[in-house]
């Protein structure tokens, strides 16, 4: 037996975004707060910004999947679509809501507003954590074998 791949850009699209969600989700997010010198206004105001470019880069992807699922020349699973749709209704949660709250929030607190606790940032967390399980997920099953 042996592996073949009978979509390989979906493959190179989902292990791409399963990448970019890990370098930023699970490492600067965190870790740029860590840096001399970056103040917790300085620190929202990076996260803003290269959470939007990750939000845009995922639409990127999604499209790139989605396209590849709609246009390949073999079907894929119920599993793998099943897959692939649950991802995206994650990406439009947080494009819809969890991004702009979180943003919301990011403002108030660089304005200097005090603000009391959120568990925002724990369902984003939570829906990252999903995302990247699912795509990890879609993109091992589309590795098939052949007899």
């Amino acid at each position: 037996m042996r592996s073949r791949v009978n979509h390989p850009l979906t493959i190179i699209a989902i292990f791409i975004w399963v990448g970019a969600v890990f370098a930023i989700s699970f490492l600067e997010a965190w870790l740029k707060f860590q840096a001399p010198g970056v103040t917790i206004a300085i620190g929202l105001g990076i996260g803003k910004l290269v959470f939007a470019a990750l939000n845009n880069f995922q639409w990127i992807l999604a499209i790139v999947v989605v396209a590849s699922f709609s246009f390949g020349k073999s079907k894929f699973s119920e599993i793998e679509n099943l897959l692939v749709y649950f991802v995206i209704g994650l990406l439009l949660l947080q494009t819809f809501w969890l991004l702009p709250s979180l943003d919301q929030r990011a403002s108030l607190v660089i304005a200097g507003k005090n603000l009391g606790a959120s568990n925002l940032h724990i369902y984003f967390i939570v829906v990252e954590i999903l995302k990247v399980l699912a795509l990890m997920t879609a993109g091992i099953l589309n590795f098939k074998r052949e007899r």
